[in-house]
C-alpha cells in the first residue's frame, strides 16, 4: 500500500491526525489521548494489519518530548511512523504493550532514560541502570553528571 492510500485510511480512522510530508514512510502526529485507540485500529484493521512495532523511542526538544513509534505490517510490508508530543514536566502516555508486546521492553527503556510515564504499563521499572537512578533520566538534555562533568 502506498503512503497516499495509508493517509486516506488513517484520516478516516482519526480525522484529527496531522501528517508530515517528505519522508520515505508516512508520519502521523497524534495527540496522546488518541494514541491508544488509533494504535488498536492500526493493529486490528485487516486492510492495514500493523502487527509489528519494531522501534519506539523518545526525542528531547528541550521544550517538549516527542514519542516516536515505528510500525510495520509484515503481511503487506508497509510502514508507518507515529509521533506524540508530550509535556516535558508531566510526560504521560498510555502503554501500547497490550497491542504490541515489544512495547513493554522499549517503554521501560524510555521510562528510564527520558522519564516518560507509560500509564497502565504492566512492569514499569528501571531496565538497565542500577537502583538509585530513578528520575535522573540521563538522555534528557538537562541531565548533568557532576562526576563525569557531562552536561548536554
Amino acid at each position: 500500500m502506498q503512503n497516499e492510500e495509508l493517509k486516506t485510511i488513517i484520516a478516516e480512522l482519526l480525522p484529527a491526525a496531522a501528517f508530515e510530508e517528505g519522508g520515505e514512510w508516512l508520519t502521523v502526529q497524534v495527540e496522546a489521548a488518541d494514541l491508544l485507540a488509533l494504535a488498536g485500529k492500526l493493529s486490528n484493521n485487516p486492510e492495514l494489519n500493523f502487527n509489528y512495532l519494531f522501534c519506539l523511542t523518545c526525542v528531547d526538544w528541550k521544550t517538549h518530548l516527542t514519542m516516536v513509534y515505528h510500525l510495520r505490517s509484515t503481511q503487506y510490508n508497509h510502514h508507518l511512523v507515529l509521533k506524540v508530543k508530550l509535556n516535558r514536566d508531566q510526560p504521560d502516555v498510555e502503554t501500547l504493550s497490550a497491542i504490541w508486546r515489544t512495547a513493554e521492553f522499549h517503554e521501560r527503556e524510555v521510562y528510564e532514560m527520558f522519564g516518560v510515564n507509560f500509564l497502565n504499563h504492566p512492569d514499569l521499572r528501571l531496565l538497565i541502570l542500577p537502583d538509585g537512578w530513578e528520575g535522573k533520566n540521563p538522555l534528557r538534555k538537562d541531565f548533568e553528571d557532576p562526576i563525569n562533568m557531562i552536561k548536554l
